[in-house]
């Protein structure tokens, strides 16, 4: 499909759904964190045609390849694909699977400046992340406007790490996913990925750091990994191929199934579970080439089943 994420995101209703600076001795205290399970999982979002016209077989289908993980990207009206938390939590046990991450973007709107504290709309979306049991609570976008200058960027990463603190009150974490802006902008010469990671508390809020957004803008993720040890605890995982068109990013890239590509997804996951402790590996693939959605789920599964990381 040719519709890419960010496009999801940015211009159609299911983006609802869908502080100083932390110095490096705060950073190094957290390097080395409990162990934790590791576990293999897919982003629903790489199966989305199939989960909105037929979410019950599609998860079907993925717990039959062997996924017992899932994270979603549709969150609309307190429903998760047409479901209550309840319902939805239900739905997924009685198929095995489990939901330890879930993606729904941070508007500028969540947070209520003249109250000081975050509107009911936010409020019951950790309430219901939280009963179905999830870690991870991720925003996989910033809205324009927040980021085009310093002291709007410091004060949205400040609501980043207030949302840490309620998210913790539930025995969660806030995190942040990374598309390639957070490479390419920068503000006052840093790049905006820098300020991100600098400026939230380890302790409150993730990094989900995705190989594939970042790789067409000139992005790496090794070079991340190496220079912020300890801040991706969670992964998507990807591959990438050139595209015969503008590509999903309007970088020229297409995702493709694992080590089809140019990004050696193996390679960044093993450094990544060694040098920052990540656990959470992601599958998510957004460009089929020849193949259908559950197909690529399939093949990428057992392909990652064979790295060792779990």
């Amino acid at each position: 499909m040719k519709n890419s994420r960010r496009s999801f995101l940015k211009n159609t209703g299911m983006a609802v759904m869908a502080a100083g600076f932390i110095p490096r001795v705060l950073q190094a205290a957290a390097l080395a964190p409990a162990k934790k399970t590791s576990l293999i999982g897919i982003q629903l979002y790489s199966v989305r045609a199939d989960m909105y016209k037929q979410p019950l077989e599609t998860l079907k289908a993925l717990s039959e390849m062997g996924y017992q993980y899932v994270e979603h990207a549709n969150y609309v009206n307190r429903k998760f694909y047409g479901y209550s938390a309840t319902e939805f939590k239900k739905v997924l046990n009685d198929l095995g699977l489990s939901m330890p991450s879930g993606h729904t973007v941070m508007k500028a709107g969540h947070w209520d400046k003249a109250k000081n504290d975050f509107t009911d709309a936010w409020k019951y979306t950790l309430d219901d992340a939280a009963t179905l049991g999830q870690t991870y609570v991720i925003s996989p976008w910033m809205d324009e406007k927040l980021r085009h200058s310093y002291d709007g960027l410091m004060l949205q990463l400040d609501v980043f790490n207030k949302s840490g603190e309620l998210c913790k009150k539930h025995g969660m974490k806030f995190g942040y996913h990374n598309h390639d802006f957070e490479f390419t902008e920068k503000i006052n010469g840093t790049p905006i990925y820098d300020l991100i990671i600098n400026h939230t508390d380890p302790e409150l809020v993730i990094q989900q750091l995705d190989f594939g957004n970042m790789y067409g803008s000139g992005g790496r993720a090794k070079e991340w990994i190496d220079k912020y040890h300890g801040r991706f605890p969670s992964l998507h995982v990807k591959d990438e191929i050139k595209s015969a068109g503008k590509g999903e990013m309007n970088d020229g890239y297409d995702s493709t199934t694992m080590g089809a590509g140019e990004v050696d997804p193996k390679a960044l996951c093993l450094l990544a579970k060694k040098v920052s402790g990540a656990h959470h590996f992601i599958v998510e693939q957004e460009s089929y080439q020849d193949k259908t959605p559950l197909q690529c789920a399939k093949i990428n599964l057992d392909i990652m089943k064979t790295w060792g990381l779990v």
